[in-house]
């Protein structure tokens, strides 16, 4: 199956300009990067895909078996980069997306040269001496409630997850991208973002990477972001004065200037 159009890739920019590769996270697809593509765009060639099973990918070729593990949206990563020939990109992997990102570039390192992790977590349940923002408890909770009422659990999440209810239009643009995600798909996704643990996969960055976190963010509480900072060496962070966790859309233009900021000095 041609890649392109399965994972519906995007191409836009500067043809000739380094490459940017924007990876969306759970529930969402490469709408969500609308508001930053803008300023990237003018100086590098940004790349948009929806992973398959998301936004306007090719449902068919999606399986439970492939997508059961982070590894499966990791190939898909490198089938895009690999289908356009990419070379030490820019991969910018939102939420779950950023150890997706991690993955990838385990599995091509040729690909990706540099990394950019808006809203990580490497691991959402707490451990002794990590806290990840969630209980295993609190995890099952919302994975019970997400596979009994999928779209119940999404108009009353989402907001919850976007962060400032006093503009509530972003709560239902997040609550309307999750409704639009078959059932199935999402529960597959959800349990695969939710119970994974990437914090040894921390270890073997090599590559230039920016931490972007959010002041106040309920899904990856600051914690998470320091915890990552400090396992990638190679890293720097950044702390967006931003609220929730979706910033390229509650607060694009700072989104955009922390990654062009960070590309400028690859």
């Amino acid at each position: 199956m041609d890649v392109r159009s399965r994972n519906n890739v995007v191409v836009t920019g500067r043809p000739d300009g380094p490459v940017v590769v924007l990876a969306h996270g759970f529930g969402c697809d490469q709408n969500m990067w609308r508001l930053v593509v803008p300023a990237l765009a003018e100086n590098y060639r940004v790349v948009l895909f929806d992973y398959v099973g998301s936004g306007g990918s090719d449902l068919s070729a999606w399986s439970e078996e492939r997508y059961a593990s982070l590894d499966g949206y990791a190939q898909d990563v490198v089938d895009v980069c690999a289908e356009l020939d990419l070379r030490r990109a820019v991969l910018v992997g939102h939420s779950v997306s950023a150890m997706v990102g991690v993955l990838a570039a385990q599995a091509a390192p040729e690909r990706i040269g540099a990394l950019v992790m808006v809203a990580p977590s490497p691991r959402y349940i707490d451990d002794e001496g990590y806290r990840g923002g969630f209980t295993a408890g609190d995890i099952d909770e919302l994975l019970q409630s997400l596979e009994s009422n999928y779209l119940g659990w999404s108009s009353a999440m989402a907001p919850v997850i976007m962060g400032n209810p006093e503009r509530p239009g972003l709560g239902q643009e997040l609550t309307d991208s999750f409704c639009a995600t078959d059932p199935d798909v999402a529960r597959v996704f959800a349990r695969t973002t939710f119970l994974s643990d990437s914090r040894e996969d921390l270890k073997s960055v090599r590559v230039p990477t920016l931490v972007l976190e959010c002041v106040e963010d309920v899904i990856a509480p600051r914690e998470v972001g320091a915890y990552v900072h400090a396992a990638i060496p190679s890293s720097s962070l950044v702390t967006l004065n931003a609220t929730g966790h979706c910033p390229q859309l509650s607060a694009p233009e700072a989104t955009a200037e922390a990654i062009l900021g960070f590309l400028r000095s690859l």
